[in-house]
């Protein structure tokens, strides 16, 4: 009987499809440029009957090409999701505001209705705003859920413009007796900086729905962060809350610590690499233990937290009982604080939900904390004075690079760290280990995990430089991989099937309706999927897909003989 289940759900795998209503052309890499090189893609959408989404990320659109779809979309009353991410690479920068305006004024006059407007990793910087504005403020989008607008580079100009934008609308919108209310918001690597980031603030305390806020390496200080401290505080189902790598300093800790306080909701609290420091860390503790009941996640890694804060934050979860995991590495806990934290957690049985303490950095030396300190309140004091001065540089730039004409090739992408794009683009064994330590969380910080489809390529893509005879890049491989993989299944949007699929998809093991490329299957591809369908995270119903694909016979893993025979032996005997 299993067997039978399981065949079927290869089979239907097999006839991979789409979501119901959504016409897909996700990662084609078609170069869109005019009307003729999109006639299919017109024709397809003005013959389905009920579209309500329509994937275009991955492609390259011209502004006629934008226009053609764009006049076929006017019909579509029933549209709901835009997924437009990454297709407008090799564009001018030009280019992207005409083609954003044509698309979204055919929305408008087809009187859609939108939930879900993803434009991430379009690097359109502050112009490309405005070439949403006016939908953003339309009756489109008074119904919008979900706004994903990841490294896009709008910069501080941007953010004001779309906090106006998402302001005006929820005026409007509350005015018609629907007010706006934005569950999901997503703008990491996008340099909103303080200004930005306050803006945006105002939006968010004005809408007071949101679930989920992501505005990881925006260079926010202390002002933006207070500003978002008094924001959250009007978001009572907020879930998700991230501001990695920004710089909270203490007094942005404490601003945050007093917003936390009203979150009852909230599960996973992301503030690593935000230099909350002791002070700022025991103010967080302070508001865990007194509410914040289903905590789930909570990372206060690379910090510079002593070991008396991080005790306090141990103590501060003792009776957290869905926490999952409680992120302290690369602190300045010593040997002597890294045991004490651990001996606390293990009193507490929950040792095992503690993430490692391999990176951290020792004692704190108190005269640099208060050198430090200081450096960082100067540094907030110029930031507010040459704010202006970098947004007109920012627009110097940008005129620049449009006289550069078709010299200019891609536009310019906001600042991410580069070490990991380099090697996620072009992995090798040395790439890898030069990202250090912290290899791990840099990758997982990296893929966008709600995505099965990304995160299936950047596991093939870490995974292809596996080195058998090599201890320390096998480690690298297999560490960074439980990291990723780990997240992806824990995150509750995440689809494992999709995953399985696409993973199969691109070893050439099963045929997509989209035409996807598979890699050049490597034996590494195969030993590290043998190291994760023996780990807890993996589900055992995914196990017995992958064994059913591997068990027949198919030319593309013929090179990989030994590490293709251990794989099918490992699948056999964990699935039961």
């Amino acid at each position: 009987m299993a067997t039978d289940i399981v065949a079927q759900l290869a089979d239907s795998l097999a006839k991979t499809g789409v979501e119901d209503g959504e016409l897909s052309y996700k990662g084609q890499g078609r170069k869109l440029d005019d009307a003729q090189s999109v006639e299919e893609i017109v024709k397809e959408i003005q013959d389905f009957e009920g579209l309500q989404a329509l994937r275009l990320e991955g492609n390259t659109v011209g502004v006629e090409a934008a226009k053609a779809i764009a006049k076929a979309l006017e019909t579509k009353s029933e549209f709901k999701r835009c997924y437009w991410s990454d297709m407008f690479t090799g564009r001018l920068r030009s280019e992207i505001p005409p083609s954003l305006n044509s698309l979204g004024d055919a929305l408008m006059l087809a009187g859609a209705r939108l939930t879900v407007l993803d434009l991430s990793d379009n690097a359109f910087g502050p112009d490309g705003v405005k070439g949403i504005e006016n939908l953003l403020k339309s009756t489109a989008c008074y119904t919008l859920q979900e706004l994903r607008l990841n490294n896009c580079g709008m910069g501080i100009g941007g953010g004001k413009i779309l906090a106006a934008s998402l302001i005006q609308c929820h005026k409007k919108s509350s005015a018609d007796g629907a007010p706006l209310s934005l569950k999901v918001f997503v703008a990491g690597r996008n340099r909103l900086e303080n200004d930005g980031a306050t803006a945006l603030a105002q939006a968010f305390q004005l809408m007071g729905s949101l679930e989920e806020v992501h505005m990881p390496q925006n260079g926010i200080n202390h002002p933006g962060v207070t500003a978002l401290a008094t924001a959250v505080q009007h978001n009572p189902q907020l879930r998700i809350l991230n501001l990695n790598d920004n710089t909270f300093t203490e007094r942005g800790a404490i601003a945050m610590a007093q917003g936390l306080k009203h979150l009852r909701s909230i599960q996973v609290i992301n503030f690593g690499d935000c230099l909350v420091r002791p002070e700022g860390a025991i103010a967080i503790a302070e508001s865990v233990s007194e509410g914040i009941p289903i905590l789930k996640e909570l990372n206060l890694s690379f910090c510079e937290i002593t070991e008396e804060a991080a005790l306090a934050v141990a103590h501060a979860v003792k009776d957290k009982v869905q926490l999952e995991k409680l992120d302290l590495n690369g602190n300045c806990l010593g040997n002597d604080g890294c045991k004490a934290l651990k001996d606390a957690m293990e009193e507490m049985n929950m040792v095992e939900l503690l993430g490692s303490l391999s990176d951290d950095d020792g004692d704190l030396d108190d005269d640099d904390d208060d050198e430090d300190e200081d450096e960082d309140e100067e540094r907030d004091d110029d930031d507010e004075e040459v704010n202006e001065e970098e947004v007109e540089e920012e627009e110097e730039e940008e005129e620049e690079e449009e006289s550069l004409g078709n010299n200019l090739s891609t536009p310019v992408s906001a600042p991410r760290p580069p070490d990991v794009s380099s090697f996620l683009s072009f992995p090798s064994p040395d790439k890898l280990l030069k990202l250090g330590a912290r290899r791990a969380l840099l990758i997982e910080q990296q893929v966008d995990v709600t995505d099965a489809a990304k995160t299936a390529e950047a596991f093939l893509k870490i995974a292809s430089v596996y080195k058998d005879e090599n201890n320390d890049v096998k480690d690298a491989v297999l560490d960074s991989i439980d990291a990723l993989l780990k997240k992806a299944f824990s995150t509750p949007s995440f689809q494992g099937y999709s995953f399985v699929s696409s993973l199969l998809v691109l070893l050439g093991l099963l045929k997509s309706e989209d035409k996807v490329k598979p890699v050049l299957v490597v034996p590494g591809h195969l030993h590290t999927l043998e190291h994760v369908v023996r780990q807890d995270y993996f589900p055992k119903e995914n196990v017995a897909v992958l064994e059913a694909f591997l068990s027949r016979n198919n030319k593309t893993l013929e090179s990989c003989g030994n590490a293709r025979n251990g794989l099918q032996s490992t699948l056999q005997r964990v699935r039961f």
